[in-house]
């Protein structure tokens, strides 16, 4: 079970602007009352049957575009697909295959679309995994995506190989 923590836990500050969650009071002073404190971090369910990964609960990272920690709702389309690229920051390229129908010839050809993604910190992915993506506000001139689960890669395949899921 993942342990919220009580005490504040000040995250790496790599940023120009000062890293905090916008749900946490950090000046609070100590009340009477130690019971019932509030934990000093926010997470939240974002439903759907989607389980909160214990790294966004324990780590200590600040991002307002995670679906679990951030100022962010899943709503809309639940895709899956391949991881194709990590080279941005927090936002991964994901490959969706499927096939189109042609009338005529009464056959399917391979078509596919890259999705871009953003990906919170709670997971670590790496190009080859699969990863599930949930459909949420408009967060960049491209991303309309968020990572929601994360599959390792088991079996090594090429990239541009043609799966379904």
């Amino acid at each position: 079970m993942a342990r919220i923590p009580k005490e504040y836990k000040e995250c790496d500050q790599t940023e120009k602007a000062y890293q905090k969650q916008d749900a946490i009071f950090v000046a609070r002073k100590r009340s009477v009352q130690a019971s019932r404190q509030k934990p000093m971090r926010f997470v939240k369910n974002v439903g759907l049957g989607i389980k909160t990964p214990d790294s966004a609960i324990e780590a200590n990272y600040v991002d307002k575009k995670c679906p679990f920690t951030g100022n962010v709702s899943i709503r809309g389309r639940i895709l899956k697909g391949q991881v194709m690229s990590t080279k941005m920051k927090r936002t991964i390229i994901v490959r969706r295959d499927y096939l189109h129908y042609i009338k005529k010839y009464r056959r399917f050809e391979k078509r596919h679309r890259n999705v871009a993604a953003h990906c919170s910190p709670a997971f670590t992915v790496k190009d080859g995994d699969i990863v599930t993506v949930g459909q949420c506000r408009p967060l960049s001139k491209t991303v309309r995506f968020n990572v929601l689960a994360h599959e390792a890669q088991r079996a090594r395949t090429g990239k541009k190989t043609f799966r379904v899921f």
